[in-house]
């Protein structure tokens, strides 16, 4: 059993941890099928979903019994140490369903309100991407630091879009205001990996609506502490009502771009 908080446990444990639950949806991906659906008909969960995040509960709940866990499969397990797992057991799971590679497992690990130990294992490309507060960001042991601030129009800007029809609609006419300005624009499908991504300079932006703590909380971090700047729209941290992230200088012109088009809002 492990008691210390200390960032860098915290994340030897959700390391461990990842690469077993990231080993197990591996092995399971091929010939999966849709369980239920959430939000939407397009926003599925698969067995494997569930099975995962029960594997990575029960896993840090015996290395730390007393710890909080916050998961999109299990909802939210109580208390009393200060910290909490913040689990997405498959983020990405349509192209999980569709047997593409752009799928993670997301653990972070945060101490009393603050997010300071976070990994991102994505296991059919062999990438495990770590980061605590203050200590840098890596991918298989490597330093990661964002790319340059390039001008708006050279930037190749990661987006991703919700389940909800009426909210899609809505995104696509701000990507249309978006597209004419930028460089390219990239859709993987899963959110931590598109900030892990631009951490590792594989996109220069990204942007999202629509993200849960489970989707970003780790990623985030990794984001964070590879030089990328964070954060929602006129101040605002990174949330439900958007994810904004982009080295300094790039951020802001990004954010600009955003704001009058109201990508925070369903229009």
């Amino acid at each position: 059993m492990t008691t210390t908080a200390e960032p860098a446990a915290l994340l030897a444990l959700a390391v461990e941890v990842a690469a077993e639950a990231g080993r197990v949806a591996a092995e399971g991906q091929a010939g999966i099928d849709v369980l239920d659906t959430k939000s939407s008909p397009t926003d599925v969960v698969t067995e494997m979903d569930r099975a995962v995040e029960k594997l990575i509960r029960e896993r840090l709940l015996a290395a730390r019994p007393g710890d909080a866990v916050l998961g999109e499969e299990g909802g939210a397990d109580a208390g009393s140490t200060g910290v909490r797992w913040i689990v997405d057991p498959i983020d990405g799971t349509v192209n999980y369903l569709y047997g593409r590679e752009d799928w993670a497992v997301s653990i972070a690990a945060e101490a009393d309100g603050e997010i300071v130990a976070g990994v991102v294992a994505v296991p059919v490309r062999g990438d495990v991407y770590t980061a605590t507060i203050g200590g840098g960001a890596h991918c298989n042991g490597e330093r990661l630091r964002v790319g340059p601030a390039v001008p708006l129009e050279l930037a190749l800007v990661a987006t991703g879009f919700g389940y909800d029809a009426d909210r899609r609609a809505h995104q696509a006419e701000v990507l249309r205001s978006v597209l004419p300005r930028v460089r390219d624009i990239r859709r993987c499908g899963a959110a931590s990996v598109d900030l892990c991504s631009l951490a590792r300079g594989r996109s220069d932006a990204y942007y999202e609506r629509g993200l849960n703590a489970w989707d970003y909380g780790a990623a985030a971090l990794v984001a964070r502490e590879a030089g990328a700047r964070v954060g929602g729209l006129r101040g605002a941290e990174p949330g439900p009502d958007l994810v904004v992230a982009a080295p300094p200088g790039l951020f802001e012109a990004l954010h600009d771009l955003l704001e009058p088009l109201g990508a925070d809002t369903d229009g």
